[in-house]
This record gives C-alpha cells, sequence and structure tokens, in this order.
C-alpha cells in the first residue's frame, strides 16, 4: 500500500484533501500531514512516503524549498504541488526540481485522486523495473563468480588458447593485458571461533580487503575454501614486485586487527607472458603448500622456499634419525585441509623438510611410508572407512626400491584418502543441500528467496553454500530456483485454466511481466504459446 503525505497551510483544504477522499479503500495510506514545510520536513524523513501532495505557497519554508530537500535525500519520492498562482517560473523551478505534477487550485477530490493513481501506476512500474533489474543482476552476478573461478582455472592450466582466454576475460569486463604477471595464493584461517564469528569476522574483514583493490595492477579469483588467488600485473618485473610487496604488506596490516586470525600465503616466479602463469602457479602452490609445515602466520615466496628446504643441509646420516621427532601431525593437518591438487606440492615439501637426503635410504624410506600408511588409514578409519581402502605398502612390489616410488605411493595413498573425505564431506554438504532444496519446495512462492536468504537459514557463507550446491547439483542456486518455479507454472497451466499472471504470481514472480519474459527465455515459448501446445496435444489436434 502506496503512503501519501499532505502539506497544506490552509486548514479547510487540508481537512478536506484528508477526509473527502477515501484513501485506504483506493489502496493507500493517508500517513501524515503538516501546516508548512517546516514541519513537515522531518516528518517526512520519518515516514517515508511515496507520495508528497504539497502547497506551493506557505509560510516558514514553501513547497519548492521543500521539494528541493526532499528530492536530494529521498529521490524515490514523487511529489504533487497545488497552487492557486499560474506564474509560469513556479512551474519551470518544479520541474528542474523534478516534481511529478503541478495542479492548479481549486481542485476536486475526484481529479486530486486521478492524479495521485496515475502517479502511482508510474511508482509500481518503476518499482517492478527495479524488481527485474536486482534479479538480472543477482543472477548475472552468481553466473559471472562461476565465470570468473574457470577462467582462472584455464589460466592457470593452459586449457584455452589465448585468444579464447581473452574473449573470455571482456566478457567479464576484466584485463588481462600486461607485460609481467605473478600469482599468490593467500588464505585466512580463524582460530578458536564459532561458525557465527567466522563469518562475521570474515565478511568484515572482506570489506576492509575490497578498500585496497585496484584493477589496474590486480586481479582477484574466489578459490572457494582454498582462499583466494591474487594475480598482480604490471609493465616491468621492479614495479610487479614493488606493487605486489606494497599490496600484502597492507593486507598484513588489516590482519593484525584480528587476534584469532592466522594466514599463510604462497607467492609465485614473475613470467612475462600469460601462457607462462601455470609455472607462476605450480611455484605459488609449492610455497602454500608449506603451510602445513608451519605454526606460524607467513607469506612465502617460492624464491625464499628454496633457500628454507635446500640450503645448508647436512650430509645424512641415519643413526642420527629418530622416528619419533617427525611430526606427524603436518601430515593429519594436511588430511584434514589439504586439496588434492595440492598433494604433489605438499609431499615433495614434506620430504625436503625431513632431509631430502634420507629418502636415499631405504630403511628410512620403509619407516616413513609405513608411518604415512597408518597416519593416512587412521584417518580414514575416523571418516568410516574400511582400512583396507588405503593400499598397505609392499616392498615386494617396488614400492620402497627408490625415492621416486615411495614419494608416488605416499602421494597417491593421500590422494585417495581425499577423495574419501570428499566423498563423507558430499555426503554431509548432501544433507546440506537437501536442506536447501525442501526450502525452496516450501518457499518457491516466496519473491524474496534469494541465496542470502538460505545461507542464512543453513548457517553457510554465501559464497561457500553457492559452491557446494554447484559441486552437488550442477546447477548454480538461481538455474535451480527458476527451473523449479519453471516447472510448477508448466503445472498450473496444463492442469489449471489461470492467468499467466496469477501463475506468475503462485510461483514467486510478482511481476507478471518478468514472469513471461523469464518464462521465454528458459522454455523457448511463451506461456499463452505453452498452455495452447501442451492442451492441443492432449486433445489429439
Amino acid at each position: 500500500m502506496l503512503k501519501v503525505f499532505l502539506v497544506e497551510d490552509e486548514f479547510v483544504v487540508r481537512q478536506g484533501i484528508k477526509n473527502k477522499i477515501d484513501w485506504k479503500s483506493h489502496g493507500y495510506e493517508f500517513c501524515g500531514e503538516a501546516s508548512d514545510g517546516e514541519l513537515a520536513y522531518p516528518m517526512i524523513q520519518k515516514l517515508k512516503p511515496d507520495i508528497v501532495i504539497t502547497d506551493i505557497r506557505m509560510p516558514f519554508m514553501d513547497g519548492l524549498v521543500l521539494s528541493r530537500l526532499i528530492k536530494k535525500e529521498m529521490p524515490w519520492v514523487e511529489i504533487i504541488i497545488l497552487t492557486g498562482y499560474e506564474e509560469f517560473e513556479y512551474a519551470k523551478e518544479a520541474i528542474k526540481i523534478g516534481v511529478a505534477e503541478y495542479l492548479t487550485k481549486p481542485i476536486n477530490s475526484e481529479e486530486l485522486l486521478k492524479e495521485v493513481d496515475l502517479l502511482a501506476d508510474k511508482i509500481e512500474e518503476k518499482r517492478r523495473e527495479q524488481e527485474i533489474k536486482e534479479k538480472y543482476m543477482l543472477e548475472l552476478e552468481e553466473n559471472s563468480l562461476k565465470e570468473r573461478k574457470e577462467l582462472f582455472q584455464h589460466l592457470v592450466t593452459g586449457g584455452k588458447s589465448m585468444a579464447e582466454l581473452l574473449e573470455t576475460a571482456d566478457r567479464l569486463d576484466m584485463d588481462l593485458s600486461a607485460m609481467w604477471y605473478n600469482i599468490v595464493l593467500i588464505k585466512i584461517q580463524f582460530m578458536n571461533q564459532t561458525h557465527d564469528e567466522y563469518s562475521n569476522i570474515l565478511i568484515e574483514i572482506e570489506e576492509r580487503m575490497k578498500t585496497l583493490d585496484n584493477e589496474t595492477n590486480l586481479l582477484i579469483f574466489d578459490r572457494n575454501l582454498e582462499g583466494k588467488a591474487f594475480l598482480f600485473k604490471a609493465d616491468s618485473k621492479e614495479e610487479l614486485e614493488q606493487i605486489q610487496k606494497d599490496y600484502i604488506d597492507r593486507l598484513k596490516a588489516i590482519w593484525a586487527d584480528y587476534e584469532n586470525v592466522r594466514y599463510f600465503g604462497g607467492v609465485g616466479e614473475p613470467v612475462n607472458r600469460l601462457r607462462e602463469l601455470p609455472g607462476s602457479f605450480e611455484a605459488a602452490s609449492h610455497a602454500f603448500a608449506h603451510r602445513y609445515l608451519v605454526g606460524e602466520s607467513l607469506i612465502l615466496s617460492s624464491r625464499e622456499l628454496e633457500q628454507r628446504t635446500y640450503g645448508n643441509q647436512e650430509e645424512f646420516n641415519i643413526r642420527s634419525v629418530n622416528p619419533k621427532q617427525i611430526d606427524r601431525s603436518k601430515m593429519q593437518e594436511f588430511l584434514k585441509m589439504g586439496d588434492k591438487d595440492e598433494v604433489v606440492y605438499f609431499i615433495e615439501e614434506f620430504f625436503h623438510a625431513l632431509d631430502n637426503s634420507a629418502m636415499n635410504s631405504s630403511l628410512f624410506r620403509q619407516y616413513i611410508t609405513m608411518d604415512a600408511y597408518f597416519c593416512v588409514s587412521d584417518f580414514t578409519e575416523g571418516l568410516g572407512f574400511a582400512r583396507d581402502e588405503i593400499d598397505a605398502p609392499d616392498a615386494a612390489a617396488g614400492i620402497l626400491k627408490s625415492k621416486e616410488d615411495a614419494v608416488a605411493y605416499v602421494v597417491r595413498i593421500l590422494t585417495k584418502a581425499l577423495e574419501l573425505r570428499e566423498k563423507a564431506a558430499s555426503n554431509r554438504y548432501g544433507d546440506v543441500v537437501d536442506e536447501v532444496k525442501r526450502y525452496i519446495e516450501y518457499n518457491f512462492a516466496d519473491e524474496d528467496l534469494s541465496l542470502n536468504l538460505l545461507a542464512s537459514h543453513v548457517n553457510f557463507s554465501p559464497n561457500h553454500l553457492s559452491t557446494i550446491f554447484s559441486q552437488q547439483t550442477g546447477q548454480t542456486f538461481t538455474g535451480y530456483l527458476t527451473d523449479y518455479r519453471m516447472n510448477k507454472a508448466k503445472e498450473l497451466l496444463r492442469c489449471t485454466s489461470k492467468r499467466s499472471s496469477e501463475i506468475g504470481l503462485e510461483v514467486g514472480y510478482k511481476d507478471p511481466h518478468y514472469f513471461s519474459y523469464l518464462f521465454k527465455k528458459t522454455q523457448g515459448m511463451t506461456p499463452t504459446q505453452y498452455r495452447s501446445e501442451k492442451t492441443g496435444k492432449e486433445r489429439g489436434e
């Protein structure tokens, strides 16, 4: 129901407009009145009416000044000015301010109501257009997020040609052109936080990080649970490294404000061709995988990693190795938090951290592979899987005959463990997705149903839920909801004689124009054409 506010200094006129029109029966709420602009303005700020009817000549503050103030603070409010003065200058000023109607007094109730009705239609049309725009933008944003993730994967795997990469980037309004590139992988973790606290802090940190965005030299890609990837660009290697350093320093300053936040980053090697980005990504991934081997917050470059890993190594002596000192917790943490794409990087860093020359000893290889086996099998048993899901090390089969065979074996069993973890998580997330589907089933007619609303319902961040939903169903949330609503609409078109506008309302679309547009877009025909075709077939025509 639209709200109407009246400003008129003549008491008799004000009472006549207020009482001679049955506002409620015509679909309006008469929300307030005032005798001049000075009294009216704070009331209008508080009540936020949709339509203001005001006299032009009033004491203390006239209608033009009031209109100017309203339009400045609340530009959506429509204004009708009433006046007994027909000077052209008043009309020109009113139009300049953005007043919708300029009516001369005296005006009877029927004429005023007619003008209010016309204005109400205009307001409703604007609202419908805004709702369509917002829905379109939400759908566009979700699809764009998915395309950005896919673009990043193609950039770092070399799965697309240069022309295809540039075409996709152009469609996403992203500029990939530069002389030098580098990739930095970053993840922040929250220690000792509840899920709600974690979500609130993450939102706050991400909002602060957005203030640092500089799309000229930086593109940011969401990697879901694995944090974010930062693609730095510059015209020279020196400029690239300086931009990268300054940005990371500013990120660290933000994170330092949060006591329970731990961060880790892996910095790749600069490259001067877009098609060389997979090399930069691999270097960053090696450094990034080192986060399971250290306890402190750290941004580690591939060059620093090389110094840490290979510098000042002593010749290996098997007698000096104490198996109890080997930290199994690093592998356990990787099993809980790592990603399949990181297994190779993690294992390489894990063995280098122990002592690369140690792997030349068959005795040490036997110990470390057995320890990895028991660590992995304990983990998978904890997930509810049988121990024989993991292949035991078999010296006779050649697993322990060389360093390369031992590494390959540990990579294989860790990869298998993460696949089983994904399977278990899929079952767990399956319950969440099932709950989302149930919620859609019972609430699809609610026009306000959204990803944010459902994320709040299942206590997930919208981004996380969007990723899980897509992985589990193969569809975006918006796509699934649209399909569900369209199927319900087709059912109603086939089985009832309801009008298209009624059906649209029943499946969650208050605006019949938007419903018709979406139906044709997804089904290839209008609702009327669909009904005619289906009922014709059922009659055997």
